[in-house]
């Protein structure tokens, strides 16, 4: 609980005003540069040893796509780099690692399709710029990759992205913590809430993309992986969905996915815990996603409950400190707590099954969070994005990611540091356009090395 004191929303805002004397908003514009002899190379593949070693080359040629792709697996490149640098003195629970492609719908508890941020591997306590910085700088990336290539065009997206968190920063800064915290995101909602902030033709472009999210119900996404029978399995589909006999690299096995899901119930409210042990584990299989989480310890199971028919999935993640915070070099709470408690900070409607434990592997305490694997989830394709679509979608995420920021109550003392004026979008476009270019050309220093060499990795 906050101490008695209350103070008013002009109050706070001179507060946040304050911060400005100590880190101005034109100085977090700056990208530090990197210490003489940074080995880009290096801090890419720190992380190897602990990951699963016959998945890293398929994670080396998921990076080698694109710029973009580059972007999404290097997270740890940009948070060092951003941890030489200024900072504003407000944080937040920061989502980690919120470029465009971790934005998306899903199922609410209440099972309405709503629009969030829906990664939280990253998820820590940060400069409230760090998140503002990387989706404006994913912006910048993947419009210089559907032909925005003029700098003064990539320079006017960054500053949407800002201009969009700012004004909307400042407005949930009006609102009591009740109406902050009981937002729910579904696309209508989405629509109406920039209604005033957005013409008739963006909005039009809005819901073209938000088309983009055309979801399936969780019983359609099952029967895709699942075989039907008594009891029902995982279809093998390398290297999605791949049963393993023996434990792998890291020491991890099926049976080890399955003692989880009976470990994690612990961290579920009493209901949902009773309801978990109405189901019984019936299948078990590695799961490849994601970019720069390839080679992450990551399993999907499968659970029955009445019968073979009654079936829903689940996904156990391997959670490891947080980018930030290593970055920061600063130890940080158990991963699997870190993970879970950033997502039900930030995300309007929460996944009931979200929840967490620790379990010992070959003697070593891990940490894991689990959550449902498909839960009418679906993502915007940035690809195929053009640069109008790209613009509004950019502009929506940065919506997103303020409501996600606003909900840790510091939302008047950022909108008193952001103010009025275009400084703070002009800061954050100079930035962001300046970590295109060390993208680019760490992306140039990958593709040059051994390990990109031609290959063949199934998927």
């Amino acid at each position: 609980m906050k101490d008695a004191k209350v103070t008013t929303v002009a109050e706070r805002r001179l507060d946040g005003r304050g911060g400005r004397f100590l880190t101005s908003r034109r100085a977090i514009g700056q990208l530090a540069p990197r210490p003489a002899g940074y080995d880009v190379l290096e801090v890419l593949h720190r992380d190897d040893p602990s990951r699963v070693e016959s998945l890293l080359a398929l994670r080396t040629l998921r990076m080698s796509e694109s710029p973009f792709a580059f972007f999404r697996g290097s997270a740890l490149l940009m948070a060092e780099d951003l941890a030489r640098g200024p900072a504003s003195p407000w944080t937040v629970t920061s989502a980690g690692d919120a470029h465009l492609a971790n934005f998306g719908a899903y199922a609410s508890p209440e099972r309405r399709i709503v629009f969030d941020l829906n990664d939280f591997d990253e998820g820590a306590k940060a400069p409230f710029e760090w998140d503002v910085k990387r989706l404006a700088t994913s912006v910048v990336i993947a419009g210089a990759e559907r032909g925005v290539v003029e700098e003064d065009r990539q320079h006017h997206l960054a500053e949407l992205v800002a201009r969009e968190y700012r004004r909307a920063m400042r407005r949930f800064a009006e609102e009591t913590r009740l109406e902050v915290w009981s937002a729910t995101l579904d696309v209508a909602a989405v629509m109406n809430e920039l209604r005033g902030e957005f013409s008739d033709a963006l909005r039009r472009r809005i819901a073209d993309v938000l088309d983009h999210l055309q979801t399936r119900s969780d019983n359609e996404l099952t029967r895709r992986h699942v075989i039907d029978g008594d009891p029902p399995s995982f279809i093998e589909e390398p290297p999605h969905f791949t049963h393993e006999t023996s434990p792998d690299s890291t020491g991890f096995s099926s049976e080890d996915a399955k003692r989880v899901v009976e470990l994690y119930a612990d961290s579920l409210s009493s209901e949902h815990a009773e309801l978990l042990s109405q189901f019984r584990v019936v299948d078990a299989a590695r799961h490849v996603v994601g970019v720069g989480s390839v080679g992450v310890e990551c399993w999907a199971v499968l659970l029955c409950g009445r019968d073979h028919r009654d079936n829903f999935l689940l996904q156990i993640k391997e959670a490891v400190h947080s980018v930030i915070d290593r970055a920061l070099e600063r130890t940080g709470e158990d991963p699997g707590v870190r993970v879970v408690r950033a997502q039900r900070l930030l995300q309007a409607a929460v996944d009931p099954f979200l929840g967490h434990a620790r379990l010992s592997v070959g003697g070593s305490e891990r940490s894991f969070y689990v959550r449902r694997l498909y839960d009418h989830r679906a993502s915007v394709d940035v690809s195929r994005l053009n640069p109008q679509m790209l613009e509004a979608y950019g502009r929506v995420c940065a919506w997103v990611l303020a409501r996600a920021h606003a909900r840790g109550g510091e939302a008047a003392e950022i909108a008193g540091y952001l103010g009025g004026s275009p400084r703070f979008d002009e800061a954050i476009a100079h930035f962001a356009l300046a970590y295109r270019a060390t993208n680019q050309q760490d992306y140039e220093t990958f593709l040059a090395a051994p390990h990109c060499a031609p290959t063949t990795v199934a998927g």
